[in-house]
C-alpha cells in the first residue's frame, strides 16, 4: 500500500497583523506595529500550496481561527454587545485586543503533534493539539484547532484525537515545530524525534537565560505516551540553550528532518554526537539508514540562520527519491546562506534542488515555509478517509483565491483591529470557508 507525507498548510486569517506578540521571535519583535497586508499573505501561502500540488506532492489546507476572539475578551471582563466588547478593549487594554486578533494560527506547525499509524500501539494516526501556553495569543487556539482537526480527520477507525496537555508551564507544548519523524518509507515504522528546550522537574538540564524555552521534556514525554509510542521508537534531544537566547524559539528554526535525513546547524543541540548515535541505532532497528547534514557555524552563523530561516524550510522527498528544499526568499537575500545552498546542491549530495518562495508577509511576523505546514503521514486508506474538502486541487485553489479576494483587506494596522466591522467581515468569511472546505460548524460563532 502506498503512503504519503501530506502537508496541510495553514490558511492565513483575515486579521493578519504585526502585533509583535512573540517575545523570543526576532522577526515578530522587529516588525512590530508595521502595516500588514492580509490579502497578500493569504495569497502567498496559497501560491506555495498550489506549487507543491503541481509538483506532485499531496497537499491540504488547515483553516484559520475566528478573530477577534470576543469570547476570550469576555472571559477577561469586557462586556456588552460584541461591538462594545471590542470598543472597550481598544480603549482600556489595546494589547489584549491585539492579542485577541492574532492570526498566528497560520503557523500550523504549532497546531498539534502527529504520530502516524505505523508508530502507534493501536494502529491509528494520533493527534494531540498543542497548548501553546507560553503566549496568551496562542494559548487560546487549541479548542478551535481540535474542532478543525476533528472535522478534517473524523473517522475514528483511522484517527485518534487527544485534547491539549494541561495549560501550565511544566507541560508547555508547541506541537510539531519541535517534532520530526525519521523513517525509510512513510508507511513503515519510524523513529519520532522530540526536541525540548528545558525540563520542568529535572534541574540537570540547563535552561536559556534570556528567552523562554517553550517546549518541556515532560510535555514531549506525555505526548509520546498518549500516542502509544514505544521506547525504541522515540528519541528525546535538548535544544542548545544558547541558540534559544539568539532567537531560535523552536527547533524548526535550526533543524529540519525528513525520511532518513536530518539537516541541522552545528549549534542546534546539546550532546549532539550521542543524539545522532541514538537516532542511527533506533532507525536501523526498523530497517532505516539514518543520515545527517550538519551546517557548520563557519559557513552559516546562528544569526544568519535566524534572519534567513534557512532551517525553517520544507525538506521533501520527490518521486525519484531525491530531496528538494523549499526555502523563503530571505535565504537568497543572505549572501552566506545562498552561497552555502549553492554548494550544497552542487555537490551531488542528498539535497539536489532548492526552490525559493516569496512568503514575506509570514516571514515578517516570524514564520517561514515549515511554520506554515503540519505534516501528516498517511497510507492510501487513511488518505481516502480524510475529509476531501481540505485536500488541495486546482478547483479548490481557485475557490480559495476568489474567497480571499472577496473577503480580505489589503492593509491592516493596529487601529483597524478596533473596528467592530472587522469582526463581522471575519465571521462572514469564515462561515463561507467552512462550506468550501466542508468542515461543518467549527467556530464559536457557529456553535453558540
Amino acid at each position: 500500500m502506498k503512503s504519503y507525507e501530506v502537508n496541510f498548510d495553514g490558511l492565513v486569517g483575515p486579521t493578519h497583523n504585526y502585533g509583535g506578540l512573540s517575545y523570543g521571535n526576532v522577526a515578530s519583535q522587529s516588525n512590530s506595529q508595521q502595516s500588514s497586508n492580509p490579502k497578500e499573505a493569504a495569497l502567498q501561502g496559497l501560491a506555495k500550496m498550489k506549487a507543491l500540488m503541481e509538483m506532485g506532492f499531496q497537499q491540504g489546507v488547515l483553516a484559520p481561527q475566528e478573530r477577534p476572539d470576543v469570547a476570550g475578551l469576555r472571559r477577561l471582563g469586557f462586556s456588552g454587545t460584541d461591538a462594545q466588547v471590542i470598543e472597550q478593549a481598544a480603549r482600556d487594554a489595546m494589547p489584549l485586543l491585539v492579542a485577541s486578533c492574532s492570526a498566528s494560527s497560520m503557523w500550523v506547525a504549532n497546531a498539534a503533534t502527529v504520530s502516524p499509524s505505523a508508530d502507534t500501539a493501536d494502529g491509528r494516526v494520533h493527534f494531540t493539539a498543542a497548548n501553546l501556553n507560553c503566549k496568551y495569543h496562542r494559548s487560546i487556539e487549541h479548542p478551535t484547532t481540535s474542532r478543525v482537526l476533528g472535522a478534517m480527520f473524523a473517522d475514528s477507525q483511522h484517527f485518534a484525537h487527544h485534547p491539549a496537555l494541561p495549560a501550565v508551564a511544566q507541560f508547555g507544548d508547541e506541537g510539531a515545530a519541535n517534532h520530526t519523524r525519521f523513517c525509510r518509507e512513510y508507511g513503515e515504522a519510524g523513529v519520532e524525534f522530540f526536541v525540548f528546550g528545558r525540563s520542568a522537574f529535572d534541574t540537570r538540564y540547563p535552561a536559556p537565560q534570556k528567552y523562554p524555552a517553550r517546549q518541556t521534556l515532560e510535555a514531549s514525554q506525555a505526548v509520546a505516551r498518549l500516542h502509544g509510542l514505544s521506547d525504541e521508537g522515540v528519541v528525546y534531544a535538548q535544544q542548545n540553550p544558547s541558540v534559544i537566547d539568539q532567537g531560535v524559539f523552536h527547533n524548526d528554526v535550526i533543524a529540519v528532518g525528513n525520511g532518513e535525513v536530518l539537516f541541522y546547524h552545528e549549534d542546534a543541540f546539546l550532546d549532539t554526537e550521542q543524539m545522532l548515535a541514538e537516532l542511527q541505532g533506533k532507525l536501523a532497528r526498523v530497517g532505516g539508514k539514518f543520515q545527517s547534514i550538519c551546517v557548520p557555524r563557519s559557513a552559516v552563523t546562528v544569526e544568519d540562520a535566524v534572519r534567513s530561516y534557512l532551517f525553517n524550510s520544507q525538506l521533501l522527498t520527490r518521486a525519484d527519491g531525491s530531496m528538494l528544499l523549499i526555502v523563503p526568499e530571505e535565504c537568497r537575500g543572505n549572501e552566506r546562506v545562498w552561497q552555502y545552498l549553492q554548494g550544497l546542491t552542487g555537490s551531488g549530495g542528498l539535497i539536489r534542488e532548492v526552490k525559493v518562495f516569496d512568503l514575506k508577509q509570514s516571514m515578517q511576523n516570524g514564520g517561514g515555509p515549515a511554520c506554515l505546514r503540519l505534516r501528516v503521514a498517511l497510507n492510501e486508506t487513511e488518505l481516502a478517509a480524510v475529509n476531501q474538502g481540505v485536500i488541495m486541487t486546482a478547483p479548490l485553489y481557485g475557490a480559495l483565491t476568489e474567497w480571499v479576494d472577496k473577503h480580505y483587506r489589503d492593509r491592516m494596522t493596529e487601529n483597524d483591529l478596533a473596528d467592530p466591522q472587522l469582526l463581522l467581515e471575519c465571521r462572514t468569511a469564515l462561515d463561507e470557508l467552512t462550506q468550501i472546505l466542508k468542515l461543518g460548524a467549527v467556530y464559536p460563532f457557529q456553535i453558540n
